[in-house]
């Protein structure tokens, strides 16, 4: 031994799937339809409809947004459709739920686009310990789209990766 250090994780055939290397830039938005609604909870079409036309939808100009309803009323699909033809001119994308739902959404469009065929046969670790709010479905997607492709796949950092599947 003398003395050098040999960095073993880069030298290997270990590939490192990074989630955050796919989320979207763009700024973020919720929509509680909740304010349209009387005392929060009862939907007066008339009224809705009303709201609708007079509201400013410019501020979504280019956003991502996340529509929902944070009380517990009973809200009629035609209505959070129609929220989404209001907004779906000036938003870049519109999801029902909060904001992991549209995280969810946004990496459900960009995974089922790319090539995993670079993995074949190879050991991949699934980056863990993001700093951008990657949500557990894009997880769960990508050890999906990669379990076709990859020999094994594991979790984490390779230095402390968790193993989660071995082809046979």
């Amino acid at each position: 031994m003398d003395g050098e250090i040999i960095n073993k994780v880069a030298n290997s055939a270990l590939e490192v799937f990074d989630l955050e290397d796919y989320y979207p830039k763009g700024q973020r938005a919720e929509l509680d339809i909740s304010q349209w609604l009387l005392e929060g909870f009862l939907l007066r079409e008339k009224d809705f409809r009303e709201y609708l036309k007079n509201h400013d939808w410019a501020q979504y100009q280019d956003q991502y947004v996340a529509v929902f309803c944070s009380t517990d009323a009973i809200v009629p699909a035609w209505a959070t459709i129609l929220v989404t033809v209001y907004l779906s001119p000036f938003a870049k994308r519109v999801a029902y739920g909060r904001l992991e739902d549209l995280e969810t959404s946004l990496y459900e469009a960009i995974l089922s686009t790319l090539d995993y065929s670079k993995y074949e046969g190879k050991p991949v670790i699934i980056k863990g310990c993001s700093r951008k709010p990657v949500p557990m479905g894009a997880y769960l997607l990508a050890a999906q789209k990669l379990q076709p492709f990859a020999r094994s796949i594991m979790y984490g950092e390779a230095c402390s990766a968790v193993p989660l599947y071995k082809k046979k």
